[in-house]
């Protein structure tokens, strides 16, 4: 049977990692429609050849075959492993991992198909992720700072938040494409789609209501101008109504996955101020 569970990732890389998953598919295909996140993500398959898949501004459709098992890890915005490029390189891209890391992707292949098992498997990637991140500079500070204030139920403006940083509107921009691959507009706008999400999978709604009255308020408690507003977004970025995206009601996810453990940065933000930069 087709099974997805996302988990936290390892202490080391809680701060760099949104969350870490395994996917196994049965005897037919899968058809994945991968969303936007803000963050780019490695794709492991076990036996087959390790993916990047850069930040996304639309969905992308991917068949995986039939019988096989998947290890992935999905970065924070902003926080992606090292690459020998800039994000903006690789927005709506995907590309073999070993085009970017070079010889280790070898090794690290080696290490996962010899793991013995996918949890296992997992952890020796996560490994080599944190040992990569200990070789590097690190990540942006003020973008981190910035990523952090665009989360869903703050409100604010780019030029404030600019302000806020002591950059200039095309300061602010140039280092989120740099480092995000996106400018802070669009990930305001993915990481607000996100925190829709995040709602539907907790079956949470603005004021406590459930199933389609509960809808137009969420939008709004969102800062969508309305329902409308949040369709077209929708529409724009998995290329679904939130009706046939959600299977009909607010209270799960149609896809069947279990996405908690990805969700759980945009739901702990829920209520909070506006963060002070």
């Amino acid at each position: 049977m087709d099974s997805y569970v996302e988990r936290p990732p390892s202490p080391g890389l809680a701060s760099v990692v949104r969350t870490v998953w395994i996917q196994r598919t049965g005897d037919l295909p899968y058809v994945q429609r991968h969303l936007p996140t803000g963050g780019v993500e490695l794709h492991f398959p076990l036996g087959g050849t390790p993916q990047l898949v850069g930040p996304l501004t639309g969905p992308q459709v991917e068949v995986i075959p039939a019988r096989t098992t998947v290890v992935g890890v999905r970065f924070h915005p902003g926080t992606a492993p090292p690459l020998p490029t800039m994000l903006d390189d690789l927005v709506d891209r995907r590309l073999s991992l070993a085009a970017l890391w070079g010889g280790s992707v070898d090794r690290l292949v080696a290490a996962t198909a010899g793991a013995g098992t996918p949890e296992r498997a997992l952890l020796a990637v996560q490994a080599h992720i944190l040992r990569e991140f200990r070789r590097s500079a690190g990540v942006d500070p003020l973008v981190r700072r910035a990523v952090r204030a665009l989360m869903p139920w703050q409100p604010v403006t780019i030029d404030a938040l600019a302000g806020r940083l002591a950059l200039s509107g095309s300061q602010l921009r140039r280092r989120f494409l740099h480092a995000v691959g996106v400018s802070p507009k669009v990930l305001q706008r993915t990481l607000r789609f996100q925190g829709f999400l995040a709602s539907a999978q907790a079956g949470t709604t603005a004021r406590g209501r459930s199933g389609p009255d509960g809808m137009a308020e969420l939008a709004v408690d969102l800062g969508y101008a309305d329902q409308a507003h949040l369709g077209r977004e929708c529409l724009r970025l998995t290329g679904l109504t939130p009706r046939r995206l959600l299977g009909a009601d607010l209270d799960r996810c149609a896809c069947g996955h279990d996405h908690s453990a990805s969700y759980q940065p945009f739901l702990a933000t829920r209520g909070r101020s506006a963060l002070r930069v």
